[in-house]
């Protein structure tokens, strides 16, 4: 079945979440128990209108993959803070890594729960990293003046109430120095309605967009199924409340690691006003193990995309979002695979250009062996 038969099937006025697997109608009783034993682990959060774009008959369908737990998550590999974001935790809720550009943790929840969010620790039900109380990182922004660029992230800033997304951006809209807010978001392909229906949202967009500041929407998108008419209608909306759109996603095996994918993903984002800004090579988080992709095979990946899609298409950086900076990856030869810091913690090093050996197993920098 198509995704509009689909769509029009699920017939839907208001957006149904969900928090167990108990209520996915086309799951059968052997599936249900194994995805609850991931969920009691990696916390599973949906709604019917996401779950309405999976082609119930194929087991590798990639909206299913994206959202339903898969017992391989369980494996032991990886990280619950691969890229050491507590290190640069300021005050709570407050990451502060580049000079001109400041995190704001202000939400723990998302329209739905990817299965391989780098930051799935804050799902925990030990979770001290989000803030709901933003003031204390107001005032840090206050204090630093060297802050231009303010990201509201967490969890996902359009799960929260508009009111409360108002009170938060008009107060940065008060700080003179703060210059782009961005909002880090995958509602756009969760739930576009977030959007589409909320009129005082969109009031909000375009008021702040209309003075001295500018919105970027972050948005989410991993595979072209998930821009369906509505996310287009959704993207459309924002352009036109004067936001100007990014979208960036990871690597992801099994879902978009194929040249053909990728480039039908960047091609409709560009034709739908969303420009392709980066590509992750994907974090080493614990629970992530079935999602990996080896560099070396990610840059290959990369490089055929840029044979399929347009020029307006290929404008995203291949990136690692590394404890030490982003590292673009430029390069891989027979014998070695080349890196350069795009942003780094350390501002000397931007731009310096960093050689490893080749490995075709490698996942991640710290298991590269660097030559010059």
């Amino acid at each position: 079945m198509d995704l509009d038969s689909i769509l029009a099937k699920k017939n839907l006025e208001k957006v149904e979440y969900l928090n167990s697997i108990e209520k996915i109608s086309f799951l059968d009783s052997s599936e249900r128990k194994e995805m609850r034993g991931v969920a009691d682990k990696y916390p599973f959060r949906a709604n019917d209108y996401y779950l309405g774009l999976i082609d119930e008959k194929d087991p590798d369908d990639p909206i299913r993959k994206i959202i339903l737990p898969n017992n391989e998550e369980l494996n032991e590999w990886g990280d619950l803070d691969p890229s050491n974001e507590s290190s640069v935790t300021v005050v709570k809720g407050v990451q502060h890594k580049y000079s001109h550009t400041v995190l704001l943790l202000c939400h723990e929840i998302c329209g739905g729960n990817c299965r391989y969010c780098f930051r799935k620790r804050i799902f925990q039900p030990d979770n001290t990293e989000t803030n709901l109380n933003v003031d204390e990182g107001l005032d840090y922004i206050r204090r630093n003046f060297q802050v231009t660029n303010v990201l509201l992230t967490g969890g996902d800033p359009l799960v929260l109430s508009t009111p409360r997304l108002e009170y938060i951006i008009n107060e940065l809209d008060r700080i003179p120095h703060v210059k782009v807010i961005r909002i880090g978001s995958k509602m756009t392909a969760f739930n576009p309605f977030r959007i589409i229906d909320d009129i005082q949202l969109q009031n909000l967009l375009k008021k702040i967009n209309s003075g001295d500041k500018q919105i970027y929407m972050m948005t989410h998108f991993d595979h072209p199924n998930e821009l369906t008419k509505q996310a287009v209608k959704a993207l459309k909306i924002l352009r036109d409340c004067g936001v100007i759109l990014c979208n960036q996603c990871p690597l992801l095996a099994g879902i978009n690691d194929n040249p053909k994918t990728l480039a039908k993903l960047y091609n409709k984002l560009v034709a739908s006003g969303c420009t392709p800004y980066y590509l992750f090579q994907g974090r080493p988080t614990k629970g992530n193990e079935p999602f990996k992709v080896p560099i070396s095979r990610g840059y290959e990946i990369f490089e055929e995309v840029k044979k399929l899609a347009s020029g307006t298409a290929i404008r995203a950086k291949f990136v690692m979002s590394h404890e030490s900076g982003k590292i673009e990856i430029i390069g891989v030869d027979e014998k070695f695979i080349y890196m350069k810091y795009h942003r780094a913690k350390d501002k000397s090093k931007i731009g310096k250009v960093m050689i490893f050996e080749r490995d075709e197993e490698a996942y991640w920098l710290n298991s590269l062996k660097q030559v010059n």
